[in-house]
């Protein structure tokens, strides 16, 4: 593969690692510090969540949800009623906002599949209307516009630390799952290279397969050290993970993940050749919202109360991750693992300028930027392939 080739193919992630050194640079530091790598991953937990579900629904054809931020106030509001004005028990109340996140999602997902109305009109109506009821909510129920304190069963299971240790000392199982994951890394490498060639496909040279290996094992252990010295690794990211390893393992590994890609690329054509086109529409925002609600517990429990300003702009970083990871705009293309990337980046700006002290307008600012530089490579991109 050529030099030009190798570095196309992984623009975003050449501009993130650059992105990173400069708000290093300009921090004096401050971003390579242990408490930031914890905060790059706790603050932002909540993009990388967003933006998997995010990435379903614009694979079927560049469609967004609008709703999902807003849907995150909702859906604290009924958290905060639930676990604690009424004292329910927590996994009780936590199955009660998943009960509310499938019926919202199934209504939506039967509007925009069967009804045909349009995403973004079905969204809008939710961005505007769950940001309201939300509010109402709280305002009713708190004199403060907030509900706390949620119990300590709650933010256990969603925020903290795992096997935690005071800072600034070694966290040995950090390092130990560190070198796990590491390990797993390369051995799914390899072997993925070796099934493609078993199979006559074309495949990454060896050499390019052990540089990428190398450099994930270092960026994989450079967190371990890291969070091994902010106290521990914060149940957010095992969340994150996890969601991250299923939806990649669906979209790469299954009939119902291609199917997504499919009808992306073209629905018409899909339709045609038997696939059911308006299921997978329906399973697309069913599956966003039940995400939302995974991400309502993450936030609720990093800020450990609910209130009306939660979720404000989510949607819009979720819909900033994917594209920028290079999730085509008009659906079809993308993948887990550049949205990752794409996430990543959106959270390396969010904080790399909070660290300098930059006004939050000026920062939405730099996202836009951002975004519409992403796609209007995407664009030349796609061009230049036809």
């Amino acid at each position: 593969m050529k030099v030009s080739e190798v570095l196309k193919k992984n623009a975003m992630l050449i501009v993130l690692v650059l992105v990173y050194i400069f708000f290093t640079i300009m921090t004096q530091g401050a971003m390579f510090m242990p408490l930031n790598f914890n905060a790059l991953i706790t603050q932002n937990a909540y993009v990388y969540v967003l933006a998997t579900g995010m990435l379903m629904c614009m694979l079927t054809g560049g469609n967004i949800d609008l709703s999902c931020g807003s849907f995150v106030c909702l859906l604290g509001a009924v958290g905060g009623i639930l676990m604690v004005n009424l004292k329910m028990n927590p996994i009780l109340a936590i199955l009660i906002m998943l009960l509310v996140g499938i019926v919202y999602g199934s209504l939506l997902g039967f509007l925009i599949a069967y009804v045909n109305v349009p995403p973004w009109i079905a969204t809008l109506a939710g961005y505007l209307a769950f940001r309201g009821w939300g509010t109402a909510i709280l305002s009713a129920n708190s004199s403060t516009g907030s509900i706390a304190p949620f119990p300590e069963q709650f933010l256990k299971l969603f925020s903290g630390k795992i096997f935690s240790s005071p800072m600034n000392k070694m966290n040995m199982v950090c390092i130990i799952v560190g070198i796990v994951a590491s390990v797993i890394v390369v051995v799914v490498s390899f072997a993925g290279r070796a099934n493609k060639l078993k199979k006559g496909y074309e495949a990454d040279s060896f050499i390019a397969v052990l540089v990428k290996s190398v450099l994930a094992v270092a960026v994989i252990m450079l967190f371990a050290y890291k969070l091994s010295l902010a106290g521990g690794i914060p149940t957010a990211l095992v969340w994150v993970v996890i969601i991250v390893l299923i939806y990649h393992f669906i979209t790469s590994k299954t009939v119902l993940g291609r199917y997504f890609y499919v009808i992306g690329g073209n629905a018409e054509a899909a339709r045609l050749s038997g696939v059911d086109t308006k299921k997978i529409m329906f399973l697309a925002y069913l599956n966003m919202e039940i995400l939302t609600v995974i991400t309502s517990y993450i936030v609720i429990a990093r800020f450990q109360a609910a209130n009306s300003t939660a979720g404000t702009n989510y949607e819009m970083d979720a819909i900033a991750g994917c594209v920028v990871g290079g999730v085509s705009a008009y659906g079809g293309s993308g993948s887990v693992f550049g949205m990752i990337i794409g996430a990543t980046l959106i959270g390396v700006i969010n904080l790399g300028m909070s660290l300098m002290g930059i006004d939050a307008n000026w920062q939405k600012v730099v996202k836009g930027v951002v975004l519409l530089a992403a796609v209007v490579f995407d664009i030349f991109a796609n061009k230049k392939k036809r």
